[in-house]
């Protein structure tokens, strides 16, 4: 009997040791918890600073409180988080190590704050990182290897902030990076190895920027775009080849509200699987030899100066292959006997005879 006591209560003391060493924190006064803790809400609930949660802790919302900044540490006792939501805390800085601990990160939402500066080593830990947000923010300049951390990550929002230049080395480490959000900054122009580290992108967002020449060296780099974005950048040429790299996979493109007077007849050298083309509001005038249109099913062109020469037939025959409705619009700014004149409407181009090759000889053939 006593032996069975002794053992009884040598079991109770270990299963108190369990329960206490096991015991979650308890959900923050002004938060909601669920599922054990492992979702705490804290949204819009005016706290001045980060509250510690559980380990057990797997979601974390503080959007829409007073933050001002992220310390060194903040999150050292939030190891298990895996989805971080601060948007619209009033983040003004990201501290050195501000992640530190959070090794199982996968979601960060910082969008929508004040965000001017971030420290060296700000990101350090994050090596499970997917998605990062930060659009929205006062980002100007974004430190030598700052995402080097994230080898996982695999979506970057970095639209709406003020950013004047991307340098060589920015996105080191983050070799698996597939989409890219840039809109809304303030870029003159990519470096040239500025993309090096990031040659899988699959979507990349330029639109909104001030680049005023396309930056064909640093496009280059890339291999397989899928979408691109480029409209409302004063560009007023694109290049031969400007797309050459990434052709064979880029399904969408966005040339739109650039003020763009020409397209070289050899810009869209290697682009055979274009779906979606968007040519609006510029000064374009023709269309570029090396267009094709056979994988085109969303085309717009209005607010051109078209000239319906016969330079526009492949254009007009590729409107005939299209239902009537989905016809794009497209006004003719001349000659003068079709200025005023939808293409779609001309009739003349039956007469137009397309070009034929000649041998080496001179010879046609």
């Amino acid at each position: 009997m006593h032996c069975v006591s002794w053992l009884l209560l040598w079991t109770c003391l270990l299963m108190l040791g369990i329960i206490v060493r096991g015991a979650p924190a308890q959900c923050p006064s002004e938060c909601h918890c669920h599922g054990d803790l492992q979702h705490v809400i804290c949204d819009n609930v005016g706290l001045k600073k980060i509250p510690q949660v559980s380990e057990a802790t797997r979601l974390l919302n503080l959007q829409r409180n007073n933050l001002g900044s992220i310390p060194t540490g903040a999150f050292s006792e939030s190891k298990g988080l895996i989805s971080l939501h601060m948007q619209h805390c009033h983040l003004r800085e990201i501290g050195s190590q501000a992640f530190k601990g959070l090794n199982k990160l996968v979601y960060l939402y910082l969008s929508n704050n004040d965000i001017s500066t971030i420290k060296p080593s700000a990101f350090e830990d994050l090596t499970e990182l997917t998605y990062l947000h930060l659009d929205g923010n006062q980002i100007s300049n974004l430190p030598k290897g700052i995402f080097s951390p994230m080898i996982n990550l695999f979506v970057l929002q970095l639209s709406d902030n003020k950013l004047r230049e991307l340098r060589q080395g920015t996105f080191s480490g983050a070799k698996d990076l597939r989409w890219l959000h840039i809109s809304n900054n303030e870029l003159t122009t990519l470096h040239p190895s500025s993309l090096d580290d990031v040659e899988n992108l699959a979507i990349l967002h330029l639109d909104g920027n001030k680049m005023s020449t396309y930056p064909s060296v640093a496009m280059s780099k890339l291999r397989v775009v899928e979408e691109l974005t480029l409209g409302k950048n004063p560009m007023k040429t694109i290049p031969d080849n400007a797309f050459q790299s990434f052709g064979r996979y880029m399904e969408k493109l966005h040339l739109d509200n650039m003020g763009l007077e020409k397209l070289s007849d050899g810009a869209f050298t290697g682009v055979t699987a274009v779906k979606v083309l968007h040519l609006e509001n510029n000064r374009l005038k023709s269309i570029p030899k090396s267009l094709q249109f056979n994988t085109i099913t969303n085309l717009t062109l209005f607010n051109n100066p078209w000239n319906c020469s016969c330079q526009i037939a492949p254009l007009r025959k590729w409107m005939d292959s299209i239902p009537i409705p989905n016809r794009p619009d497209a006004l003719c700014a001349s000659p003068n006997q079709h200025k005023g004149k939808q293409v779609r409407d001309i009739t003349g181009f039956k007469r137009c005879r397309p070009k034929t090759a000649r041998t080496k000889k001179g010879m046609r053939q």
